[in-house]
């Protein structure tokens, strides 16, 4: 028996290079080992390299190669869009959120709000118009 295919939400932009390269899946995992730290993305990595170790050396490269060599990144967190594809997956709010180390309530926020949907900005009605 053939398992379905996940139907993964949409990324947002700043996490379109690992979900393109690494696929939706690789870029969860990528993301929840290595979100929140830097790393130096580099078209020569080395075999002890901690990235090498976690994807492989041709996706590193490619990564590498998406997020510019030789610059230091950044790694986005991105937990909202990472719970919305545990959620995909058919995990429950509360192991989500124990993956995610945040509360259920964050966690069922996250899903209510969806992945690509913008936050709501109040607009004062007696602010100007600009134009």
């Amino acid at each position: 028996m053939i398992a379905p295919e996940i139907e993964y939400p949409r990324a947002p932009a700043h996490i379109d290079a690992y979900v393109n390269t690494l696929g939706p899946a690789g870029a969860m995992d990528f993301l929840l080992t290595f979100g929140g730290s830097e790393i130096y993305p580099s078209t020569n990595p080395k075999s002890r390299s901690m990235i090498v170790d976690k994807i492989g050396y041709d996706k590193a490269v490619a990564l590498a190669a998406a997020l510019g060599a030789g610059t230091k990144v950044r790694v986005p967190t991105a937990k909202p869009w990472i719970a919305c594809c545990m959620a995909a997956e058919g995990l429950q709010t509360a192991e989500i959120a124990r993956r995610l180390h945040t509360t259920d309530t964050t966690v069922r926020g996250w899903l209510k709000a969806g992945p690509a949907r913008p936050a709501r900005v109040k607009i004062d009605p007696r602010q100007m118009h600009l134009f």
